[in-house]
């Protein structure tokens, strides 16, 4: 393995402990760690995290040494998908009921950038000096400086205890799942067990070959939208027909403007359980907004917003496509744009191709995909407009895996894959487990890429059954 950054660890800022409804013990917790683990004693940042554990009360109180040891029950981390999003609470998480009941406690951190850690505000970022400057700063939120993090916070809470319960595992959702790939790249000896749900990131494939595989399914579930709503063709048409004749765009309560591209974004949603379904109930709303008032409401509007929220969570829109670059060399330069401008299904991309005609041919939905027209769109995105674009040209990032560690890895790996997901392309995930030594993968077509939030008790089943049992 390739000499890593040296970390030290974490510095604990407060530590508050509180009982929730359900006997749950969560525990709130402040740290400080380097913006640049390389330069530790330079700018600091903070993260934020809850734990959470089974609140017991014993007839006969706790000695000192039970207590001391009822603290110390080993940790999973749930690592968020994303990128750019912060945990949701403890009690609010499937993951919490299935960890305790097996006897760990669980760590819900926010990444550096997102949830209650330093934040990214735009709007803060774009005045701290030149486009080169800010870019700077916002390159050092990628899961390269993630994983520094969770190791520096690992080193801070198991100071002092017994060596076998020094190590911790994680649970990795989505882009959690490449940040499990990178950490146990660079810091294998921190981790116990792996787990991943849809997180097999394509770690030996540029940003265009990925945009180039994703678009072909998101094709398969627009196909799949309008043969469930085919009232729909008419309806998206009427919508992107009414924006286009209002000039540069419907301005949006939160600031921003509607424009096609936007409004097609919202097939970002169609690989989740329910994504269709929630799409068509906001475009049932615009279009019958426009048949009863010949504008959209408000209410409307607030919807469309919150489906999308990239002013919410700017890291999703600035480094998503980085999250592709995995090696020095690898640019994005606005991959999905380019890729997309290979498919007639998407030939709107192109500048002055958009065909609204009444016909029977469907406008077709974009799905995760970032376009360089959301930096006009999305006002907070405005102010680091200039930024993203040296980002999106930047070449020089730094190494996300070591597939030679990868191949000799010896933590136990165990993932969940999905055949139909529309996020992390099936074919290439399953090229990364052909790489990671000893890693068990259970493949699914029954569920999407969502599962753990809405097939929740389906997805610990598989995984814990891998756990639990020997193969020979």
């Amino acid at each position: 393995m390739a000499s890593q950054t040296p970390i030290s660890p974490a510095r604990l800022l407060s530590k508050t402990s509180h009982v929730l409804p359900g006997a749950l013990h969560v525990t709130e917790l402040h740290f400080e760690v380097p913006l640049d683990h390389a330069s530790p004693s330079g700018q600091k940042i903070s993260l934020f995290a809850r734990s959470a554990r089974k609140d017991e009360r014993p007839i006969v109180p706790f000695s000192a040494t039970e207590k001391e040891n009822k603290d110390k029950k080993p940790y999973i981390v749930y690592l968020e998908g994303g990128p750019g999003f912060g945990c949701s609470e403890p009690q609010d998480h499937s993951l919490t009921r299935h960890a305790l009941d097996r006897g760990y406690q669980v760590l819900f951190l926010d990444y550096r950038g997102t949830g209650l850690s330093t934040r990214i505000d735009p709007r803060r970022v774009g005045a701290m000096g030149s486009p080169e400057e800010q870019a700077r700063y916002l390159s050092m939120f990628r899961a390269d400086s993630i994983v520094k993090d969770l190791e520096a916070v690992r080193l801070c809470l198991t100071s002092g205890w017994e060596l076998e319960l020094q190590t911790w595992s994680i649970f990795g959702q989505s882009f959690g799942g490449f940040v499990c790939l990178s950490y146990l790249s660079k810091y294998p000896q921190g981790l116990r067990e792996v787990f991943m749900t849809g997180g097999l990131a394509p770690i030996k494939r540029t940003p265009e070959e990925v945009y180039l595989a994703l678009y072909k399914k998101v094709i398969e579930r627009n196909e799949a939208y309008y043969k469930k709503y085919p009232e729909d063709i008419s309806n998206v048409k009427a919508v992107a027909r009414h924006i286009l004749t209002g000039g540069p765009g419907q301005r949006l309560p939160g600031g921003g403007y509607l424009t096609i591209d936007r409004l097609l974004g919202l097939g970002m949603s169609f690989g989740l359980h329910g994504g269709i379904d929630a799409v068509h109930s906001i475009i049932l709303s615009l279009a019958m907004d426009l048949k009863q008032y010949n504008a959209f409401s408000t209410s409307t509007l607030m919807s469309l917003e919150r489906q999308v929220p990239l002013d919410a969570n700017p890291i999703y829109a600035f480094l998503h496509e980085p999250i592709y670059c995995a090696k020095p060399g690898d640019a994005a330069n606005h991959a999905a744009f380019r890729a997309g401008q290979n498919f007639e299904q998407f030939s709107w991309l192109r500048p002055g191709i958009i065909s609204v005609s009444e016909d029977h041919s469907p406008l077709y939905f974009s799905g995760e995909m970032i376009y360089p027209s959301y930096y006009s769109s999305y006002p907070e995105l405005e102010h680091i407009k200039d930024a993203a674009q040296i980002l999106a040209q930047k070449s020089d990032w730094p190494e996300l895996y070591d597939e030679d560690q990868l191949r000799r890895n010896e933590v136990p790996v165990f993932a969940v894959s999905f055949v139909d997901d529309m996020y992390v392309d099936f074919e290439f995930a399953r090229e990364t487990a052909r790489i990671v030594k000893g890693i068990q993968v259970s493949e699914t077509n029954r569920l999407y890429h969502n599962a753990l939030r809405a097939r929740s008790d389906e997805i610990f089943a598989q995984l814990f059954k891998m756990r639990d049992e020997e193969l020979d």
